[in-house]
């Protein structure tokens, strides 16, 4: 009996289907090519001596001969982990060697940051380049070139293994169980996809990089459910919508800010395009404002699936549009995991106290790293990411914000993501993003950090008008004291602020004092 989810079975079956298409030039890999090139590389891997568990690092951007390398490891038993290329030398170094990889595969046009992490891992053995020739490093095209496109012998499940954004501190490596299963047997997302929707059918469109959680996990999962995933070389919101029109997309996933920018394309522009065939948009990597999702609604219908985990896989909530106007902010119910809202004593708060959110759920550690392993756990063996957030009576989950990212300003808790969805959708506003930075008077002040839209000239006027706008929704005592304007947004491709970049970057004399007239309290 064939296993459901078995590449070379799907292969068999859906032959020249397409399994993966770069949206940008209408390339393709169709699931023979899929199976033959991924066996290759997996014929390579066993011949250097890698063994179930071991780790392989891939710095690649988001190209098609990315997935033979992902699915080579998924069908050998290896860990396998996508580095960040928007990361520091210094930063991709780190993760190569945490990981402890015994092979990497990097692009050509990468081969800065490759060359550099290679120079520094500990456990590396072999290197790989694809796209090109680099002096002294072998090509994996001509290393697999001769090898067989038939299956190793006793292959097993591998697993994906991330580095947190880092957006706080240095990246975490989350190290998941691996069970010793058949290849075939398919991994948790695999068999969840269905409830999206997922079939032979779909056509899911990729809007991400591909070195984070959900990209990877659900284009491999989209080919375990017969699908075809399409993906970009990065996300452009006329893009995306020309690709739902002319490849019928059914299902796509997205970050709020991408719900924005498509937001804020001229009404023309959008309705220039039929976008009737999807029937799911998924959202999930950072919270969204109320104001965008309802705009996303009104758009696209109800078609809006919100879920809210981590790379962690501690927990799983799902909230759909129906459920989400009848709880508004809401990330929706546990599908995996019990959550617990806790102060910071452990003690559990009653239903609309905002805490910590701990869950009781799959566990996980951090790789070689047994203190950050154990702050991320109580004496109860629950589990956190660090998030703040409250539970309604009926059991749904509402976000505040990242326990690292409060602000205290006289004492008083205030939670930064509040004010940016007061002002996402300004016109005037590119992208934003709220700190706190010291103040003799108050301990911290709230400080904006904003993008302007093109067109848009910042200065004193302008930010006298954003906080002008912003206590129309907000309380005075909550509002930015101080407006800061950049030209370039530290956001990672995932949808999550680089708050620790923003932070050390601060300057007090780029500050733009907001008039104190323009503050005032709502009754």
């Amino acid at each position: 009996m064939p296993l459901p989810m078995d590449l070379t079975v799907l292969a068999d079956d859906l032959g020249d289907k397409p399994a993966y298409v770069l949206a940008d030039t209408g390339e393709s890999l169709s699931y023979r090519e899929l199976e033959e090139s991924s066996n290759r590389v997996a014929h390579l891997f066993r011949n250097l001596g890698l063994r179930r568990g071991d780790h392989v690092a891939i710095l690649m951007e988001n190209r098609l001969d990315a997935f033979p390398i992902y699915w080579a490891a998924q069908r050998t038993g290896l860990y396998y982990t996508p580095v960040n290329w928007h990361l520091t030398r210094d930063e991709a170094a780190y993760i190569v060697d945490n990981c402890e990889a015994k092979v990497l595969v990097s692009s050509v046009d990468l081969e800065d940051i490759a060359a550099h992490a290679a120079a520094t891992a500990t456990h590396l053995e072999q290197r790989y380049v694809v796209g090109g020739e680099v002096d002294g490093v072998d090509s994996l095209e001509s290393a697999v070139a001769v090898l067989p496109t038939t299956p190793v012998e006793n292959q097993s499940e591998g697993y994906y293994m991330f580095y947190s954004s880092g957006t706080t501190g240095r990246p975490k490596g989350i190290l998941p169980a691996m069970a010793d299963v058949p290849f075939g047997t398919g991994l948790t997302l695999d068999h969840q996809l269905p409830t999206f929707g997922f079939s032979h059918a779909a056509t899911y469109l990729n809007t991400g990089p591909l070195y984070h959680a959900a990209p990877v996990g659900w284009s491999m999962g989209t080919i375990r459910n017969g699908a075809t995933a399409v993906f970009m070389s990065r996300f452009d919101p006329e893009l995306t919508l020309r690709v739902i029109q002319d490849l019928g997309v059914t299902h796509a996933q997205f970050v709020p800010t991408m719900f924005v920018r498509m937001l804020k394309l001229p009404d023309e522009v959008r309705q220039a395009y039929d976008v009737s065939s999807l029937m799911v948009a998924i959202h999930a990597a950072a919270p969204c404002p109320i104001t965008v999702k309802e705009a996303m609604i009104d758009w696209l219908g109800p078609k809006i699936v919100e879920y809210y985990a981590g790379s962690e896989s501690n927990c799983f909530f799902v909230i759909t549009s129906p459920e989400w106007l009848e709880h508004r902010g809401s990330v929706g119910k546990a599908v995996i995991g019990t959550a617990h809202v806790c102060d910071a004593h452990g003690h559990e708060l009653p239903s609309g106290e905002i805490g910590q959110l701990w869950f009781d759920g799959p566990d996980f550690e951090y790789h070689q790293d047994p203190d950050k392993t154990a702050s991320a756990h109580d004496a109860r063996g629950w589990s956190t990411l660090g998030d703040l957030g409250w539970l309604d009576d009926e059991g749904y989950l509402y976000l505040a914000d990242r326990r690292t990212d409060l602000i205290i300003s006289g004492g008083v808790n205030i939670y930064p993501r509040e004010i940016e969805d007061a002002l996402a959708l300004h016109p005037a506003v590119q992208d934003i993003a709220v700190i706190g930075v010291p103040d003799d008077e108050m301990g911290q002040r709230v400080h904006a950090i904003v993008q302007v839209a093109d067109g848009v000239t910042p200065g004193a006027e302008l930010a006298a008008d954003l906080a002008q706008e912003a206590s129309s929704r907000i309380a005075g005592f909550k509002l930015p004291r101080t407006i800061e304007f950049v030209d370039d947004f530290p956001r990672l491709p995932s949808g999550k602020v680089l708050r620790r970049k923003l932070i050390a970057d601060y300057s007090p004399a780029r500050a733009l004092t907001v008039p104190r007239a323009a503050k005032k309290v709502q009754t």
